[in-house]
């Protein structure tokens, strides 16, 4: 029987020892065969609350660009706080000037395209209601919602690409470094790797999905320095203006409350500081993610009117600390939230 899991390790060594067996590196061959691994082993690598639909064979999507992916991912771990993916499966020995990049780059144009955003939910939507497992299995989570609502709903607050490749790529860092609307906000890097012993197998994923987008920002606190100076503007870039009046309307209330209290733009966040930092603002197009510094069970007895989510044990670790999410998408109880961070900046 071949064996399936994943070795926990930080660095992703050409052979490693499980049960007294030596494990191999495999090389893909061909990207179809690793794309192939990808919809097979989808629970294993997103978790039991991701659904996978294999693009490329199932829906046609002439209208991305005129580029085809591999899948789209819906991730419900959360239900109120749904994630999109397109999904692109690459092979490290591809080049990347040549073949990654312009496939990536035509997602971009596609996202920014409403006409086609329509055709594609449409398209997945018909695709969904001819199938009834995979409609099954949406309404597992969907309850009585309307599926097509889900799925418009879905693709216009939360645009993600998942980039899944089986190597590193020394080209990556630089391009999402530089090109940080495009690259840097939108693209997720998983490196997947599958090491062999005979008729058994195991493989190392990094980041795991479930903190896919804390990733970065673990990296980026363990940086000593930093050549680029981020700013307010560069964080809501692309977002609504209620996301920007949300963040507007808290900074004022707290340095009215507060002028002391820094708000500190990096990279993937921006966080208040105090003493030390007592909050984080992660952006996205349609609403603001606040990290906050307590339990997610504290929070949910101050924060009635807007969504938590709890973050994996991981996670909070890149936070120093308990911490948990408030999903901010409207100014509507946005007094519960000044008052939460008021009694935050007090301790």
């Amino acid at each position: 029987m071949n064996l399936k899991f994943f070795i926990p390790i930080h660095f992703l060594y050409m052979q490693l020892f499980h049960n007294n067996k030596n494990y191999t590196l495999s090389q893909f061959d061909k990207e179809s065969d690793f794309e192939k691994e990808v919809v097979a082993n989808s629970k294993l690598f997103f978790g039991q609350n991701a659904i996978y639909i294999d693009a490329k064979r199932k829906i046609e999507t002439r209208n991305l660009g005129n580029s085809i992916p591999d899948g789209f991912l819906f991730d419900l771990s959360d239900i109120e706080n749904p994630e999109f993916y397109i999904v692109e499966v690459e092979l490290a020995k591809h080049d990347f000037y040549n073949h990654i990049f312009p496939q990536i780059t035509k997602f971009f144009g596609f996202y920014k395209n409403l006409k086609n955003q329509n055709e594609l939910v449409e398209k997945i939507f018909t695709y969904i209601e001819n199938s009834e497992d995979l409609k099954n299995e949406f309404k597992k989570y969907l309850g009585k919602k309307e599926i097509y609502k889900f799925i418009k709903d879905t693709l216009e607050s939360s645009q993600n690409i998942l980039l899944i490749i089986d190597g590193e790529k020394k080209e990556l860092p630089e391009i999402m470094e530089t090109y940080t609307d495009t690259w840097g906000k939108m693209v997720k890097l998983v490196l997947i790797k599958k090491y062999s012993s005979g008729s058994n197998f195991i493989y190392s994923m990094h980041p795991d999905f479930e903190s896919i987008e804390f990733a970065e920002i673990e990296e980026e606190n363990n940086q000593v320095d930093q050549a680029i100076i981020y700013n307010e503007n560069y964080h809501f870039e692309g977002t609504s203006d209620v996301v920007r009046s949300i963040y507007d309307l808290l900074k004022k209330e707290l340095l009215t409350f507060n002028s002391e209290l820094i708000f500190n733009p990096q990279k993937h966040y921006i966080s208040i500081r105090k003493q030390r930092n007592i909050a984080f603002f992660i952006t996205s197009r349609k609403k603001i993610k606040l990290i906050v510094m307590q339990s997610y069970d504290d929070t949910k007895k101050e924060i009635q009117n807007h969504p938590i989510k709890s973050l994996a044990l991981g996670v909070q670790k890149f936070w120093n600390g308990p911490s948990c999410a408030i999903m901010v998408e409207s100014l509507e109880n946005i007094e519960e939230v000044v008052e939460l961070m008021k009694k935050m900046v007090q301790r």
